[in-house]
C-alpha cells in the first residue's frame, strides 16, 4: 500500500512516490529481463513517472553506459581510458586520414630549415629535435601524458573539495553511509572530468597546427612537429602560398622546442604553478546547500541548470589568484619570446608580416589555448599580456644585446614580472638597480668569506682605543657634559 511521501519528495499526485513504485519493479516485481537488462520488465509508465525516458531498452542503454563510464581508469581522480577514448572519437570526427609521405617529407624539410634560420636569431641552441608529422589521432597519443599532467592536481583537489563539501552538508544519520559510497561518488567524478579532459583534447586535435601551439611543452621532449591537415586548413583563404605558411609555423615551433629544450627547468615551473593553484581550491558549500534546498531532484532540466550555474565551480583564494597570475605572466613571457624571435628570423619571407598578424588574431579571438586552459585551471590569457610581452624582449635585446636577452632564461628569478609588462620601457633601469644592489651584497659576502672584512673591522676597533688612550673613553662623555645643568646631546 502507497503511503504519502513526506514533505519535499515527489509524488504524482495521489501521494504514490514513483521512485518507491520503481524500485518495487526492479526488486520484486520486474526480472532482470532480456539481455541482462533490469530495466526489460520494468513498466513505462514507472519509468515515465520518476522523470526517466520511458523506453526500457534506452534505459538498459543508459545504464551500460554508466557502468562503462564507471569501471576501469585506476584509482586516480580522472578516468584516463574514457579521456583517451573520448579524446580519440573527437580527434576523428571530421576525418582524420593517416599523413602521405610527401606532407611528411615537406614537414621534415620545414622544420629542418627553420632550426636553420633560428640559429642567427637566438643565443639559445638547437634542441636536436626529431622532426615528425602528426595525424590529429597521433597528437593525442603523443600529447596525452602532459595533459595528465596538467589536469591530475586541479581533478585531485577538486573531488577532495567535493568530497569534503558532500560530508559537511550531510545529515549525521547519513554521514556514514556517504563514507561508504565514497569510492563510487570518486568513480563518478573521475568519470565526468575524463570526458571533460578528452573532449578539450580532442578539439584541440581538430585546431592546433604543431607540437607547442598552444605555448605548453605538449610534444615530448626532443620532437618538434607539424601537424599537416591542420596547417592545410589554417592555410586556406589566406592568399599565402602553402609553402610559406609551413615554413612561418615551423619557426614558431622549432623555438618553442629551443626554449623549452635548452632551459629545462622551464617545463617544471609552468606545471609547478598550476600545482600550487590546484592545491588551494576550496568549494563554496553554502551555495551547493542553497541549490540543494531550492532544486528538484526528480526535474532534470532543474539539475542542469543548477549545475551549469556554477554552483560546483571552486572559488579563488588569494593564494590562487597569484598562482595564475605568475602563470599568465610566465606564458605571456614564453609567446612574447616566440613572436619576437620568430618576427627577425621569418624576414625572408615575404608574407612573413601577414602571418605575424593572422596568428596575433588567432589568439586574440580566444584560440585553442585560451579556451582550453580556462576550462581546466580558470585561465585566461589575455592578448595584451603577449603583445607587451613581444615588447619587452626587443626592450630587453636593445640594452642587452641577443645574448643578453636570452640569457634572462637562466633561472626563473631572472624572468622579468608583471610590473615589466606593464612598463617595458623601464624593466632595463629597474634591473640595473637590482644588479647593483645583488653586487654590493656579493661583494660584502665575499669580504666576510675571504677574512676582508673581519680585518677592517678589527682596524676600526683598534683606532676606536686609540682615541680612548687620548683622553676620552669610549662612551665617556667630554668634561663638564656631566656636570650638573650641562645640555644633553
Amino acid at each position: 500500500m502507497s503511503q504519502t511521501p513526506p514533505p519535499g519528495r515527489p509524488d504524482d499526485g495521489d501521494g504514490t512516490n514513483p521512485f518507491e513504485e520503481l524500485l518495487r519493479q526492479l526488486m520484486g516485481g520486474a526480472g532482470p529481463g532480456a539481455g541482462g537488462n533490469p530495466f526489460a520488465g520494468v513498466d513505462p509508465a514507472a519509468l515515465q513517472a520518476a522523470g526517466l525516458p520511458a523506453d526500457p531498452a534506452a534505459m538498459g542503454r543508459m545504464l551500460a553506459q554508466v557502468q562503462q563510464m564507471m569501471a576501469g581508469g585506476g584509482d586516480g581522480p580522472v578516468n584516463w581510458d574514457l579521456a583517451h577514448q573520448v579524446a580519440r572519437q573527437r580527434a576523428v570526427a571530421d576525418g582524420d586520414p593517416s599523413v602521405p609521405d610527401a606532407a611528411r617529407r615537406a614537414s621534415a624539410e620545414a622544420l629542418r630549415l627553420a632550426d636553420l634560420w633560428l640559429d642567427e636569431r637566438t643565443a639559445l641552441g638547437t634542441a636536436g629535435a626529431t622532426s615528425v608529422a602528426w595525424s590529429r589521432s597521433e597528437w593525442v597519443e603523443a600529447t596525452l601524458p602532459v595533459w595528465k599532467q596538467l589536469a591530475e592536481p586541479v581533478a585531485h583537489s577538486v573531488g577532495d573539495a567535493m568530497a569534503a563539501a558532500m560530508a559537511e552538508q550531510a545529515p549525521p544519520e547519513m554521514r556514514p553511509m556517504l563514507s561508504a559510497a565514497s569510492g563510487m561518488v570518486r568513480s563518478v567524478g573521475g568519470a565526468v572530468f575524463g570526458m571533460q579532459v578528452g573532449q578539450a583534447v580532442g578539439e584541440l586535435a581538430g585546431e592546433v597546427v604543431s607540437g607547442t601551439d598552444i605555448g605548453l611543452p605538449l610534444a615530448p621532449e626532443g620532437t618538434t612537429a607539424l601537424l599537416p591537415a591542420n596547417v592545410d586548413a589554417f592555410a586556406e583563404g589566406l592568399e599565402v602560398p602553402l609553402e610559406e605558411v609551413r615554413l612561418y609555423l615551423a619557426l614558431r615551433e622549432c623555438a618553442h622546442a629551443r626554449l623549452f629544450s635548452q632551459r629545462p627547468w622551464l617545463r617544471a615551473h609552468v606545471l609547478g604553478i598550476v600545482e600550487a593553484f590546484a592545491a588551494g581550491i576550496r568549494i563554496d558549500t553554502e551555495r551547493i546547500e542553497e541549490a540543494v534546498r531550492s532544486v528538484d531532484p526528480t526535474d532534470p532540466e532543474a539539475l542542469q541548470q543548477a549545475l551549469g550555474s556554477g554552483m560546483l565551480e571552486p572559488e579563488r583564494t588569494p593564494e590562487q589568484e597569484a598562482a595564475l597570475a605568475r602563470l599568465e605572466t610566465v606564458l605571456a613571457l614564453v609567446e612574447g619570446w616566440v613572436d619576437h624571435v620568430v618576427d627577425a628570423a621569418a624576414t625572408p619571407l615575404p608574407s612573413a608580416a601577414a602571418l605575424r598578424e593572422v596568428v596575433r588574431r588567432r589568439r586574440a579571438a580566444g584560440g585553442p589555448a585560451e579556451h582550453t586552459l580556462s576550462s581546466l585551471v580558470g585561465l585566461e590569457l589575455r592578448p595584451r599580456r603577449l603583445r607587451d610581452a613581444s615588447v619587452l624582449w626587443a626592450a630587453i635585446e636593445d640594452s642587452r644585446g641577443l645574448e643578453g636577452r636570452d640569457a634572462v632564461w637562466a633561472h626563473p628569478d631572472l624572468l622579468p614580472t608583471a610590473e615589466d609588462l606593464d612598463d617595458p620601457a623601464g624593466y632595463a633601469g629597474r634591473r640595473t638597480q637590482e644588479e647593483e644592489s645583488t653586487t654590493d651584497v656579493d661583494a660584502a659576502l665575499a669580504q666576510l668569506l675571504d677574512g676582508d672584512l673581519g680585518e677592517a673591522q678589527h682596524e676600526r676597533s683598534a683606532g676606536e682605543r686609540v682615541a680612548g688612550d687620548d683622553g676620552d673613553e669610549p662612551g665617556r662623555d667630554e668634561p663638564g657634559d656631566d656636570q650638573p645643568g650641562a645640555p644633553s646631546r
